[in-house]
C-alpha cells in the first residue's frame, strides 16, 4: 500500500493514499477499513495492484473505471468508460426529493422520472429508498445505457424495486408521453458544465463529453428538459435539476421563465456550492407569477427549503 501511494504520489495525484488504499481493498476483495487487518499479499495481488497503479499513473484513468465500481450514496454501481462517474455532491438532491415525496402508506406510491439518467444514480436510489416508487430512467446514449442496465438488473437482483429503463432523449417533449400529468417527481443530473478546456484530464480525457457539456453557456440541455419536466410532472409535482456551480442563478431564470413553476430555490451542495436548482408544479401555468416577481437569488445551504 505504501508503495502504490509513492507511485502515484509521484504521477502528481492528489489523494495518493487513499486511493492506495482503495485499490489495495479491490484487490484484497476487502472493506477499506479491514485493510489494518490482512496478514500478507501473494504474488499475484502485488502484480494486480501493479497493474492498476500503472494504468492510473500512465493516462489518469479515473480510479473508478479501473476499479469498476463508484459509491454513490447508498449503493455502489458498476460504471466504466462511456458513463458519467457519480460524484457525492448529487447525494444532496436525492435527499431532497425524498424528502419531498408523500410519505409512505400516504396514497398511492409515487411516480418518478429520471432524465439523463446516466448509470443510473438518482433512478436507483429513489427506488432503493422508496420501494414503494414507480420510478423510471430516460438516457439517450448507448455506451450509458448500457452500465444503466447493468445496475438496474443488479439492484433487482439485491431486492430492490425495478426501474423501468427508457432509451430516449431527455429533451424531447414527447419523451415518456403516457406519463403526461402524471408524474410526482422529476429529478435530473444533465450534461451542464459549460464548454471548457480547462477540466482535469482525469474527467475531460476519459468521462464522455455527451455526459459533461450543456453547450458554451452549460444551459443547452437543461432548457428544453425543464420543458419537458414541466410536461411530465403533478400539479405540485417536485423538480430537481443539478447544474454548474457557475450558473445557479442562471438555471433558476430557467426554470421561473418556463412559466409552469413556483417556489423555485436554489441549493448548495456539501462544500457550499450553488449545486441544484428544485421547483414545484404550479396548478394553471403563470397562474402565480406576477410582473414584479423574481427569482430568489439566495442559494440555500444543504437541503434546507
Amino acid at each position: 500500500m505504501r508503495s502504490a501511494a509513492r507511485e502515484l504520489q509521484a504521477a502528481g495525484i492528489d489523494s495518493a493514499l487513499v486511493e492506495a488504499q482503495l485499490i489495495c481493498a479491490h484487490v484484497l476483495g476487502v472493506g477499506r477499513s479491514a485493510l489494518p487487518l490482512v496478514e500478507g499479499v501473494g504474488a499475484a495481488g502485488v502484480a494486480e495492484v501493479g497493474r492498476i497503479v500503472a494504468a492510473r499513473t500512465r493516462d489518469r484513468t479515473p480510479l473508478q473505471y479501473l476499479l469498476g465500481r463508484a459509491v454513490s450514496g447508498r449503493l455502489d454501481l458498476a460504471v466504466g468508460p462511456g458513463v458519467f462517474i457519480p460524484r457525492p455532491e448529487t447525494e444532496l438532491l436525492v435527499e431532497d426529493t425524498l424528502s419531498a415525496l408523500r410519505p409512505p402508506g400516504v396514497g398511492p406510491g409515487p411516480v418518478v422520472v429520471d432524465l439523463c439518467a446516466g448509470s443510473g444514480t438518482l433512478a436507483l436510489e429513489i427506488a432503493h429508498a422508496r420501494p414503494d416508487a414507480q420510478v423510471h430512467a430516460v438516457e439517450l446514449h448507448e455506451s450509458a445505457l448500457g452500465w444503466l442496465r447493468r445496475n438496474a438488473a443488479d439492484r433487482v437482483a439485491a431486492g430492490d424495486t425495478p426501474v423501468v429503463v427508457h432509451a430516449g432523449d431527455a429533451t424531447d417533449p414527447d419523451v415518456l408521453a403516457g406519463l403526461s400529468g402524471r408524474v410526482d417527481a422529476v429529478v435530473s443530473n444533465p450534461p451542464y458544465i459549460p464548454r471548457s478546456d480547462e477540466l482535469p484530464v482525469d474527467v475531460l480525457g476519459h468521462e464522455p463529453s455527451t455526459a459533461l457539456f450543456g453547450g458554451d453557456d452549460g444551459l443547452a440541455v437543461i432548457t428544453p428538459l425543464v420543458g419537458v419536466a414541466a410536461g411530465l410532472l403533478v400539479p405540485g409535482g417536485h423538480l430537481a435539476v443539478e447544474h454548474d456551480d457557475t450558473t445557479g442563478a442562471e438555471v433558476a431564470a430557467v426554470v421561473w421563465a418556463q412559466g409552469c413553476f413556483g417556489t423555485v430555490e436554489q441549493h448548495t451542495d456539501l462544500a457550499g456550492r450553488p449545486r441544484f436548482v428544485t421547483a414545484t408544479r404550479l396548478d394553471h401555468p403563470g397562474g402565480d407569477h406576477h410582473d414584479d416577481d423574481e427569482v430568489d437569488p439566495r442559494a440555500r445551504k444543504g437541503i434546507t427549503r
